[in-house]
């Protein structure tokens, strides 16, 4: 028993070091611009296309499964305002923080696992190149700018798959529809979307790039990192959002 606890805090020191030494070479020069920009290429643009297409239909099924409990009181004209709060302070940072959690936390994982166990990262070190600064603080740096991009991506997306299911039962013209959506939004909502997304960007990038950093065990080590990349992010992601729920409700 000891022994476990022992390793556990361990392994909490080991994640703090990472952490610090990873957010310090955030802010220290040299500055990885060029890495930075590719890194968010890789993150943003090659994501859209699944992040797009998953909010749209999140958006449609979203208004339709609300559709019957709101005409039971004859609710049915809030059906707009309704979906405008869902989407835009809760579901869209967290679908594409689940899908970023996925697609780019594994493919972190993956990368950075099969450069440490080929022992690349080791002769980055002999060379001079500090691993850390170009591996890790500028993956940190692209999820952590792409999430929140994403996010009002798959919001805006996720709002006109709502229009399109409301549009099908409803003769309402997508000017009445956005009027109502960005009528009942306030400043706070959109703060609360940005601030999800900022942590949940953050915490990706650094999950999936300290797994895969202190990945073991050869090739069969880099299935294992890319897997627990996934896993431990989206597991952060959710534990974030329970605490992010009881922060925000403060201001409610």
């Amino acid at each position: 028993m000891n022994e476990r606890i022992e390793s556990f805090l361990m392994e909490l020191s080991k994640i703090f070091q990472f952490t610090k030494k990873s957010c310090r070479e955030i802010f220290l020069p040299p500055y990885e611009f060029k890495e930075i920009v590719r890194q968010c290429y890789e993150i943003g643009w090659k994501s859209m296309s699944l992040i797009g297409m998953t909010s749209f239909i999140v958006g449609i099924v979203f208004t339709m499964q609300s559709r019957p409990s709101l005409a039971k009181f004859g609710a049915t004209a809030m059906i707009p305002a309704m979906v405008s709060i869902a989407i835009v302070r809760a579901l869209a940072p967290l679908v594409t923080a689940l899908i970023s959690s996925g697609k780019i936390g594994s493919q972190i994982g993956a990368e950075l696992s099969s450069m440490k166990v080929t022992e690349q990262i080791d002769a980055m070190e002999v060379s001079g190149t500090n691993p850390i600064k170009f591996l890790i603080s500028t993956r940190v740096v692209a999820t952590t700018i792409m999430i929140p991009i994403l996010c009002f991506y798959a919001a805006m997306l996720g709002l006109l798959g709502g229009y399109f299911s409301i549009a099908e039962k409803d003769q309402m013209s997508i000017l009445a529809y956005f009027t109502q959506v960005f009528g009942i939004l306030k400043f706070v909502d959109l703060g609360a979307m940005v601030f999800r997304a900022v942590t949940f960007g953050f915490t990706i990038g650094l999950t999936s790039s300290y797994v895969g950093y202190y990945a073991k065990n050869g090739t069969q080590g880099v299935g294992k990192a890319s897997n627990s990349a996934v896993v431990s992010s989206m597991f952060l992601v959710f534990i974030e959002e329970l605490l992010i729920v009881q922060f925000l409700s403060v201001f409610n």
